[in-house]
């Protein structure tokens, strides 16, 4: 059999075309307008009250906004047409701004905020009914907000998982923008159950350092968020390949078509939320020849990509098993 090497992007749009992010844009809305509104809710009692505990809360809140922006653009320019330097297109330009978001998180939002903790550590102590009854509304707001976007963004991770009935759990919320959303929102619900804890044991005891312990917490939340974000993005940002078990899948799924007798080696990468990269070394079967090859490839990548609708860059190279021993 003569070796050749078959490649080409599967025919048709893929879902990254038919949906640009329209989904990803609703969800990063909804909690850039409650993060907006809790924003300058907390800034404004906190700069009354003085409460660390509620400006800890509004530079996260802060932070969160910034982020948001980030992921809009990254959804903009992800958008844009492959063209000569880039044939696999920008998806790539989601996990660059979702690293950007990661860094926001960890600047703006856990270094204030353990600064905050800090400065109140060193202050004397100040309490007063106002501040605690200013505190809680503004926290029991920013409790529901927070909570209803935190909902939206676990919503369309679960639709994005029935619509890809092969994919894996680890990759259930790899949209960026939705990964970035899900852990702003859920660390946000977190600590903003700290901060009232901080502010009511403030109250209670007259010790300012609950709230100074409170800031410590959420920082410390927030650095530990932001590093996983970033490792996450980086790890995509340099190749990395599917999940090892859709990965397993997909080799199963190439050895049980009809002409193909073995598949020698299977590499992936994710070139976007919605878009990946596959290349596969396979034998086929004795007795097919040359003429028939081509017509094998694009029927075997059409029915991979009906399968799995992310791989929509596949890649067949055709060898002979006896050229190969050292993999027969």
């Amino acid at each position: 059999m003569v070796n050749t090497a078959e490649g080409q992007r599967v025919r048709g749009k893929s879902r990254a075309e038919e949906r640009p992010g329209g989904d990803s844009r609703a969800t990063i809305f909804t909690a850039l307008a409650a993060n907006l509104v809790i924003a300058v809710a907390k800034l404004v009692a906190g700069l009354i009250t003085g409460s660390p505990a509620l400006l800890s809360e509004a530079a996260h809140s802060v932070a969160d906004s910034f982020n948001e922006l980030f992921l809009l653009t990254a959804l903009r320019r992800a958008r844009r047409t492959p063209d000569r330097r880039h044939p696999f297109g920008y998806g790539k330009e989601r996990f660059f701004w979702s690293f950007l978001a990661a860094i926001g998180i960890f600047v703006t939002g856990g270094c204030f905020s353990l600064y905050q903790g800090v400065r109140a550590w060193q202050s004397p102590s100040r309490e007063s009914g106002g501040e605690l009854v200013a505190g809680v509304i503004v926290l029991a707001v920013a409790l529901v907000a927070e909570s209803a976007s935190l909902l939206k963004a676990l919503a369309q991770a679960r639709a994005r998982s029935s619509r890809e009935r092969g994919l894996a759990v680890a990759d259930m919320v790899a949209e960026p923008a939705v990964r970035t959303v899900i852990a702003e929102d859920g660390t946000a619900v977190v600590g903003v159950i700290i901060a009232l804890a901080g502010i009511i044991l403030h109250a209670v005891t007259g010790s300012v350092r609950w709230e100074a312990a409170a800031s410590w917490a959420i920082g410390g939340l927030l650095l530990i968020v932001a590093t996983r974000l970033a490792v996450e993005a980086q790890r995509e940002l340099i190749g990395q390949s599917v999940d090892p078990a859709l990965e397993d899948r997909v080799g199963e799924f190439l050895a049980a078509q009809p002409e193909i007798d073995a598949v020698l080696e299977l590499l992936t990468m994710r070139l976007g939320p919605d878009s990946t990269l596959l290349a596969a070394r396979v034998d086929l079967h004795p007795g097919i020849d040359s003429e028939s090859i081509e017509q094998v490839c694009v029927r075997v990548k059409r029915d991979l990509h009906r399968a799995w609708p992310a791989f929509d860059h596949v890649f067949l190279d055709i060898t002979d098993l006896d050229s190969h021993p050292d993999t027969a």
